[in-house]
């Protein structure tokens, strides 16, 4: 039997069968099947669509024995996939997750040296500082937690590795004013890069540096509290943290 609650709420959302498919990652003859013939998805391709469509998961799919799979499915369900190490995730990831960014920006790192190196990843900042919310946030320099940090990963740079982020952004802080940068003291267990409901989780591992250590990706689904849980440490770092100084910068 056909499902043509999912059919109208695809076309009420201005897609196509195929404009689906790409944003939930499946195949278009896959929603199709959905569609035409009443296929059922997994529990997490049903959330997806769901949270693309704006509309809730029984509006499209009627299941009486539901009540919600328990929070602890519908979290999993948040995770796209999981990568054993950040040197593994490909590398045109980032630039398309923060290229579909159309409200929010976020990064939270002690460097994140490897981004702000990227001159794609920069352009993109700049194309979107008049729509999205940009906030940057990287270590204090001076901070013990800093130190601490370079102590973990088996070197005593990271103070140095900020500073020449601080750098690279430095173009950015009188050009494009509108994006936001901080400092924190934070004792970060993840760097965390986010992209309006979309957000890279690259946990921190102790006596490795982060490119070795596993990276989340994950996609925000209503109820899931996962993804959520990440974010409340984007706000929480935020609002302990301080604005740029050119003596960060020049380190004077």
């Amino acid at each position: 039997m056909a499902n043509e609650r999912l059919r109208s709420a695809i076309l009420a959302r201005g897609l196509s069968v195929a404009g689906l498919a790409e944003r939930i990652e499946v195949g278009p003859k896959t929603v199709e099947r959905w569609i035409t013939q009443g296929k059922v998805p997994y529990r997490r391709h049903q959330y997806a669509a769901a949270s693309v469509l704006g509309v809730s998961v029984a509006t499209l799919w009627p299941d009486d024995e539901r009540s919600v799979d328990s929070a602890a499915d519908l979290s999993k369900a948040e995770i796209v996939t999981v990568y054993p190490h950040r040197n593994v995730v490909p590398s045109g990831l980032w630039r398309e997750m923060y290229e579909r960014a159309e409200h929010r920006i976020d990064v939270l790192v002690y460097a994140g040296l490897f981004l702000s190196e990227d001159p794609v990843f920069l352009s993109i900042l700049k194309e979107k500082a008049d729509s999205a919310n940009i906030r940057i946030l990287l270590g204090d320099p001076d901070c013990p937690a800093v130190a601490q940090r370079g102590i973990d990963e088996g070197h005593r740079i990271m103070d140095g590795k900020i500073r020449n982020a601080l750098l690279n952004y430095r173009p950015l802080f009188k050009s494009h004013p509108e994006i936001a940068f901080r400092l924190h003291c934070a004792t970060l267990y993840n760097s965390l890069y986010r992209a309006d409901d979309e957000m890279l989780v690259n946990t921190h591992v102790y006596g490795i540096g982060a490119y070795l250590a596993p990276v989340l990706h994950l996609r925000r689904l209503p109820g899931g509290g996962l993804f959520d849980t990440y974010a409340n440490s984007i706000e929480q770092t935020w609002g302990g943290a301080r604005a740029v100084t050119d003596q960060d910068i020049t380190g004077g």
